[in-house]
């Protein structure tokens, strides 16, 4: 295994990389690697399953959403008798 050195870190970058490696959990050299494999496309990222349902719709309306709908389909709940018999 290679050991390296990084020079020409600025102040900026260094308290970037050590808020998102304390954010994340892990020690600054961890964090390191991990973005300098992913920016070279050593480490891809892992593939979402796709779903084709609603659920990522589920508790996003609001209040007026709610209404608007309610008054848009609200003719759909009447019972054509005549064409009950």
């Amino acid at each position: 295994m290679t050991t390296m050195t990084l020079r020409g870190i600025d102040d900026d970058l260094a308290e970037t990389l050590k808020e998102q490696a304390r954010q994340k959990g892990v020690s600054l050299n961890t964090l390191a690697l991990q973005l300098i494999r992913k920016a070279a496309g050593l480490d891809k990222p892992k593939r979402l399953t796709l779903y084709n349902d609603l659920d990522s719709l589920a508790g996003t309306w609001s209040a007026e959403n709610e209404a608007e709908f309610h008054a848009v389909t609200s003719s759909l709940s009447s019972i054509d008798k005549d064409l009950w018999q």
